[in-house]
């Protein structure tokens, strides 16, 4: 039986695997956060010299980066990004995501949002029929956080502050606790149309691309159900 260690280790090196054939001289990879993103990172740097460098969507990401060697770049000065890499706390069959237990939620959005395919590498503890189970994390602005976590009441969620943490944004995190998520876009839309949110952790309006899985038996790839 394989550990949940292990089945990272492997959809990690599935990951670079699957993005090996898109590297070059010129290419930049975005990199997620987390520790399967760690692992990811660990992995490709082997490969450093077939690609320029990397988007980093944490400073932690960043600093795993670093000490590799490994190029990382501002988001600002890339134009393409062939391929972003993360995990995810929570997956459906629709690949969609419920991201952010780390903290890194926005910067993640940012950086998959330029991307040409999002990756997500989970294991198959985190394939899920409907999200929810996970809670819902929330980056607000600081002087919002009440009048936010009021509105998420009345969506039926039940917020709590993340004690003693703080963005790479300078913002705090309510995590939304009680949600059964079956519409996730349309919840997605409707929590980031709250005056003070910065965003929330659903990736929904913008799904994953493909999804490797980690399972006991190998790493299967997952395509939006339908497809």
């Amino acid at each position: 039986m394989l550990t949940q260690q292990q089945l990272k280790q492997n959809v990690a090196q599935a990951a670079v695997d699957y993005v090996l054939p898109m590297l070059g001289p010129d290419v930049i990879v975005g990199i997620g956060s987390g520790s399967t993103a760690d692992l990811f990172i660990d992995a490709l740097a082997q490969y450093k010299d077939r690609f320029l460098g990397t988007v980093s969507s944490s400073e932690r990401s960043t600093a795993r980066l670093q000490g590799h060697g490994v190029n990382v770049f501002d988001l600002n000065d890339v134009s393409k990004v062939p391929v972003y890499v993360d995990g995810a706390d929570e997956i459906d069959h629709g690949l969609h995501m419920l991201k952010g237990g780390g903290g890194a939620l926005t910067r993640e959005k940012i950086v998959a949002s330029v991307a040409d395919q999002f990756v997500c590498i989970v294991d198959e503890s985190k394939l899920v029929d409907c999200m929810g189970a996970f809670a819902l994390p929330v980056e607000v602005i600081p002087m919002a956080r009440e009048v936010v976590a009021r509105r998420l009441r009345a969506l039926g969620g039940e917020p709590r502050l993340r004690e003693g943490f703080v963005t790479d944004n300078g913002c705090i995190i309510l995590d939304v606790a009680g949600l059964r998520i079956t519409d996730p876009a349309a919840l997605e839309a409707q929590v980031n149309n709250i005056p003070g949110v910065v965003t929330c952790g659903l990736f929904a309006i913008s799904p994953a691309t493909v999804a490797l899985m980690s399972t006991q038996s190998g790493v299967v790839q997952l395509k939006p159900k339908g497809l």
